[in-house]
């Protein structure tokens, strides 16, 4: 519970993730053993050879000046006598080189007659030093008072380490891209689109896989086994239902009227259950114009003499839907608000991420403590609604919300502030 927080700092995709699995510990080793390479091997080694150095100096300085160069030849160091001017040069070296920290500080402790350090050149080492008898510029090899080649320790291990992390990627990559093609086919599923798909990968993502591949043919065997057996149904209940028409419509009394009713009712009724049986896998998937779809709905619905406007289309793009169902989830938005209310407006919106359908009435719309309930199959809210209207069979927000799931979507409900009444919206990622 503690590190709860870290996650707001970690990435969330399975590559981004991956990648820090193994950059992180390429990183941490690296470090750790350059830092223990330049201890051991920078600082400790280079004491060593600097101390050599120091008890060579400390010889070439305590001879006599005619004997001074017949010292320093043989130890292979160049003495010149400087001027007597003021010492003023100021210490020099490069900023990579973290050797020459550890020279300067060794031979100032050892020798503080040494007045400066010139390690600017990585061949050699300059040292001038404030003699009694006058300031002498001392020259030797670099080589002999620090390791030689200090950077390729440096080189080696980014060459190396770029090369394992990319040889690591692409064998890292094999393995999640297993993965992600099981996610896009559980994704396109999800929104009613069958992609397909063979499991692949390791042991545990091909056992994922055909579990999904499993699941997938039952749901798709029960969708189909319960469209066929509604079908079927539906068949076996319009044959008597017509023949009672008929034999209705051949008596003349006036009580025939309200057996009438009830037939149609129950007409009415059987073609509700075969819309919410099929409606969210009615037609197939196909790009589409939401604001062309739309339009076309509410000229349907003002030719059929129902009091429904377009009221603005903002975006325009195409998306994946099924069309037959689509229609079929507005159809029955826009049928629930000019049930309910006087007027009903449609609008669409179209953005990079979503494609936003919103049908909007003037009547008395559903309380917010109802709205889950409206959107449960068989669930009538004739209290909250005008009940001069016609009470439904409590399909028409189930049937719209199963369609709106299936496209990856979502049915919102809500209160419309402009018209005062009930605002609905389906919501669908691109």
């Amino acid at each position: 519970m503690k590190f709860l927080w870290l996650k707001h700092y970690f990435p969330r995709g399975i590559y981004a993730r991956a990648a820090l699995i193994l950059l992180l510990p390429v990183v941490v080793v690296q470090i750790v053993v350059l830092v223990v390479f330049v201890q051991r091997h920078f600082e400790d080694v280079t004491q060593q050879m600097s101390d050599t150095v120091i008890r060579e100096l400390q010889l070439v300085l305590a001879a006599d000046p005619e004997q001074i160069k017949e010292i320093a030849g043989p130890l292979e160091m160049l003495v010149v006598q400087r001027e007597a001017t003021a010492l003023t040069d100021p210490d020099s070296r490069l900023w990579y080189d973290f050797s020459g920290l550890v020279i300067i500080d060794r031979l100032s402790a050892a020798l503080p007659q040494i007045a400066v350090f010139d390690l600017y050149d990585d061949d050699v080492v300059q040292l001038v030093v404030d003699d009694p008898r006058g300031p002498l510029d001392i020259t030797f090899d670099r080589r002999r008072i620090s390791a030689s080649n200090p950077h390729q320790l440096l080189v080696n291990m980014l060459f190396f380490s770029v090369l394992i992390t990319a040889i690591a990627f692409i064998y890292l990559r094999n393995q999640l891209r297993p993965i992600k093609r099981l996610a896009d086919a559980a994704e396109a599923f999800g929104r009613g689109r069958h992609l397909p798909y063979t499991p692949a990968g390791a042991t545990e993502v091909r056992s994922a896989g055909t579990a999904f591949v499993d699941m997938r043919n039952r749901i798709e065997r029960q969708i189909e086994t319960r469209t066929l057996m509604l079908s079927g149904v539906s068949h076996d209940l319009r044959t008597p239902l017509t023949r009672m028409r008929l034999a209705l419509s051949m008596l003349e009394d006036q009580d025939c009227l309200l057996l009438e009713q009830d037939v149609t009712e129950m007409q009415r009724m059987i073609d509700a259950f075969l819309s919410f049986a099929a409606g969210d896998n009615e037609g197939a998937p196909e790009q589409v114009k939401p604001e062309a779809l739309a339009r076309e709905l509410v000229k349907d619905a003002q030719r059929a003499g129902q009091p429904v406007t377009f009221h603005k289309i903002e975006g325009t793009g195409t998306v994946i839907l099924r069309p037959l169902a689509m229609r079929r989830a507005l159809d029955n938005l826009i049928s629930n608000a000019v049930r309910y209310g006087a007027k009903a407006e449609v609008s669409v919106a179209v953005t990079n991420k979503s494609v936003r359908f919103r049908v909007e009435d003037d009547g008395p719309g559903i309380p917010e403590a109802q709205r889950a309930d409206a959107q449960r199959p068989f669930v009538r809210l004739d209290r909250a609604r005008n009940q001069d209207k016609g009470s439904g069979v409590g399909l028409g927000l189930a049937i719209a919300t199963d369609i709106a799931r299936a496209h990856g979507g979502v049915l919102r409900l809500g209160h419309c502030d402009r018209l005062g009444g009930l605002r609905a919206d389906i919501v669908i990622a691109r």
